[in-house]
């Protein structure tokens, strides 16, 4: 039998020691690295699997006015849970519980009984008194947690700019949306040691971790201001059984928006949400949203130009119509306005002045400036969904377009993107971006992000806009818009009817009735355009529709801050008489009579009229009236 030799037996106790060594090494890393490098988040999973969380939701950031007047906050509610396990009598808790809380009772049934899990929800959304009442029965394996849900203030205001949240907290749609960052908190739990199959270890730990409120958003909306905007959108709504209506209010000096308004609306409390298309359109914010033929409003801007441009002439003549590239061009006024200056041209808003400012300025001019005033391209508002409105293309378009651009037809614009054009014609030529946060802040107060003022562009001249605002003044006093005039105030504006299409042809009876005001208050120049969609009746003319809602806002405001008035602020008023059922020449006689302008339509006898009677009106409004 061969000798194994002392060498070789060396070299087999070396590899074993090499091996043992390899394989201590090998289990003195793992231990490492489960002890060391990977303890966290084993020591996390063993502590999910010993303990049972229920999480609390966290309060989201208060949205507040100007002034800090809470338009959104928080209201807590609770989710109610149970451990099977524990449950002793499902049957009369299912009976119970379905009353108070109004749920399917099969429902409860089947998660109270439902096997292989520690908890299970059964309800969410419960109130207090809802709690305490199920409380009251000391049912067995029932518990609740605090949760949270956004609450409004106001309910129906300032519903498509608030927007809304989801069941979960998070923003769904307006500021709850585009700001959901910062409004989000971050949710707390609470941990509960338990045995494998999650019932509560007698004896054992409970760990809180608070949650943490989201940060608080401070708007540049005062809440008066818009409670007088939300009115008149209603009235007007309601007076002319509109499709909508629209108010936008900006500080012209520095792009603040001040109101937004907006009706048809719905409770943001309340929300309906079993119809979503509904929902959807009736959620959607107009003024940043929608675009749409602005009409004569879109005359401030053809102005602008012109007086820029030296396109003004010294004198115009309307017969009723122009023609452009062989096409028909009618002014609103059928029988025309006859010779003018330029002034009295905007004061008649004659479609004809206008005509031939836009060609007299040529494409490019038109076009240049159109670009300084931000036509055809967003605003940069900080809103979701903004729309950048609707511009033929320099290349594409005709003589016969332009003509109709310059009376503001043929052009498509969303209202905060005109509200912002006008307010640079009236600032000193200074396009300025609109905003809706001032500013946002964390519970400690700390500053997280503040909005203000941003200039995208100079448009006209100081003296341009001087001028401008002369004529406009002077549209107010004794032009088509006299229906927003306010005792011992200078206001501002123009009128606008514009005529609907649907599928590339005009809709016949289908108008948007507008008034584009401004005015001074306390030093700062306000801007207020307001818009009646589809107004049912005889009355459609934005003189008429649209103007008086804008004088009443602006006479709210006046008052609201304290603004004296000025010159014969005593002018005599009178009260509007009733003439319904009159013939035209005995309503004609009864308001001259009492020194009253007006404007009538149709045949036969009143059947309309505006004001309505009993209404304390001035000597120098324009009545309306219809007859059939």
């Amino acid at each position: 039998m061969a000798k194994i030799s002392h060498i070789s037996i060396r070299r087999r106790l070396s590899a074993i020691a090499l091996l043992v060594t390899f394989f201590f090494c090998l289990l003195a890393g793992r231990l490492f690295w489960l002890q060391v490098i990977n303890s966290n988040n084993l020591k996390s999973s063993a502590f999910g699997q010993w303990t049972r969380d229920l999480p609390f939701t966290a309060d989201r950031g208060d949205i507040t006015d100007t002034n800090g007047q809470v338009l959104a906050s928080s209201l807590t509610l609770y989710t109610m849970y149970c451990r099977p396990s524990d449950v002793e009598n499902a049957e009369e808790i299912a009976a119970y519980a379905s009353s108070v809380l109004d749920i399917d009772r099969t429902l409860l049934l089947t998660r109270l009984k439902k096997k292989g899990v520690s908890e299970t929800r059964l309800c969410r959304k419960v109130t207090r008194e809802e709690k305490l009442l199920i409380e009251s029965k000391d049912f067995s394996g029932i518990y609740f947690t605090a949760d949270s849900a956004r609450y409004y203030d106001n309910g129906d205001f300032l519903t498509q700019l608030l927007g809304f949240t989801d069941a979960d907290n998070k923003g769904q749609s307006g500021l709850e949306l585009y700001y959901d960052k910062y409004l989000t908190g971050i949710n707390g739990y609470s941990y509960t040691e338990t045995d494998l199959i999650g019932r509560e270890i007698e004896g054992g730990d409970t760990y809180y971790v608070a949650p943490v409120k989201g940060m608080n958003m401070k708007l540049t909306i005062d809440y008066t201001v818009q409670a007088v905007a939300e009115k008149a959108v209603h009235d007007a709504c309601a007076a002319y059984d509109a499709k909508s209506v629209s108010c936008v209010m900006l500080n012209a000096d520095t792009g603040a928006v001040l109101a937004m308004a907006q009706a048809p609306s719905y409770d943001l409390n309340d929300i309906p949400r079993d119809d979503v298309n509904a929902l959807m359109e009736n959620s959607a914010l107009a003024s940043v949203t929608d675009m749409y033929e602005p009409g004569s409003t879109f005359k401030i801007l053809t102005s602008a130009i012109g007086l820029e441009t030296g396109a003004i002439k010294s004198s115009y003549y309307c017969g009723g119509s122009c023609t452009v590239d062989g096409q028909r061009i009618r002014c609103w006024r059928s029988v025309g306005h006859g010779s003018q200056d330029f002034r009295h041209g905007v004061y008649n808003s004659c479609n004809c002045v206008f005509v031939d400012v836009a060609l007299t300025a040529g494409v490019d001019n038109m076009y240049d400036y159109f670009e300084k005033f931000g036509l055809g391209g967003k605003t940069g508002i900080d809103f979701y969904g903004e729309s950048s409105g609707m511009l033929i293309s320099r290349d594409s378009v005709k003589n016969v377009d332009l003509a109709r651009i310059g009376f503001g037809q043929a052009i498509a614009v969303t209202p905060v993107q005109l509200a912002a054009a006008v307010a640079s014609c009236i600032n000193g030529g200074y396009l300025y971006r609109p905003y809706i946060v001032e500013e946002i802040t964390d519970g400690s107060g700390n500053l997280a992000y503040r909005g203000g003022s941003y200039v995208r562009n100079t448009t006209v001249s100081a003296s341009t806009c001087e001028t401008l605002k002369d004529y406009l003044y002077g549209v107010v006093e004794e032009g088509s818009g006299k229906n927003a005039a306010v005792l011992g105030y200078k206001i501002g504006g123009k009128t606008g009817t514009a005529q609907k299409y649907e599928n590339g042809a005009i809709a016949a009876g289908k108008y948007i009735s507008s008034f584009v005001g401004f005015t001074e208050i306390n030093g700062s120049n306000i801007v207020c355009l307001f818009l009646v969609d589809e107004p049912q009746g005889y009355a459609y003319y934005g003189s008429i529709v649209a103007a008086p809602y804008v004088g009443q806002i602006f006479s709210s405001l006046f008052s609201y801050y304290g603004v004296p008035a000025q010159g014969d602020a005593a002018q005599e008023q009178t009260i509007m008489p009733d003439i319904m059922n009159m013939s035209l020449s005995d309503a004609a006689a009864t308001l001259k009579k009492l020194g009253l302008d007006y404007a009538y339509s149709g045949e036969g006898k009143v059947c309309y009229q505006i004001p309505l009677a009993g209404t304390a009106v001035n000597k120098d409004a324009r009545v309306y009236f219809a007859l059939e």
